[in-house]
């Protein structure tokens, strides 16, 4: 578990982007429980990939592409490890990763981009996958 000081700039990276911070597994499963339309997941990390590449990226796809999800939502790994290990469950098939980003369409996991997939690739590289998947998924014709 990581001190509150230390994480809070890490998670207004987020909120102040727009994302809504899911805090336990009860908040996960109301959120998906009326969820509707099209959902982008961060799951947050302290790790230097996070920070380099996964959170600038995330808002860098946000400010770029017209198309966009209609949710944001955030778990923050190591820290609300009970909305975490909930929302990995949401994620399944996929192993736990983190920092990773996920899209839902309505309560259904359409694509993850895992660490392995943020781990030495620059943010502007991720925001432009970004951009591509929620042409794909988020726009009218998806």
């Amino acid at each position: 578990m990581y001190p509150p000081q230390l994480v809070a700039p890490m998670k207004a990276d987020l909120t102040g982007a727009g994302f809504t911070e899911l805090l336990t597994s009860e908040d996960v499963d109301n959120f998906f429980a009326n969820a509707k339309g099209t959902t982008l997941v961060m799951i947050n990390s302290v790790c230097g990939c996070a920070a380099g590449a996964a959170r600038p990226a995330v808002k860098a796809a946000l400010a770029h592409s017209d198309v966009k999800p209609d949710n944001l939502v955030t778990v923050f790994a190591g820290v609300d490890q009970d909305a975490t290990a909930k929302m990995r469950e949401y994620t399944l098939p996929y192993p736990p990763s983190s920092p990773a980003i996920a899209i839902f369409k309505d309560k259904n996991l359409v694509h993850f981009i895992e660490r392995h997939h943020i781990e030495g690739r620059s943010g502007q590289m991720i925001a432009e996958h970004l951009v591509d998947a929620f042409q794909e998924f988020c726009g009218e014709n998806a």
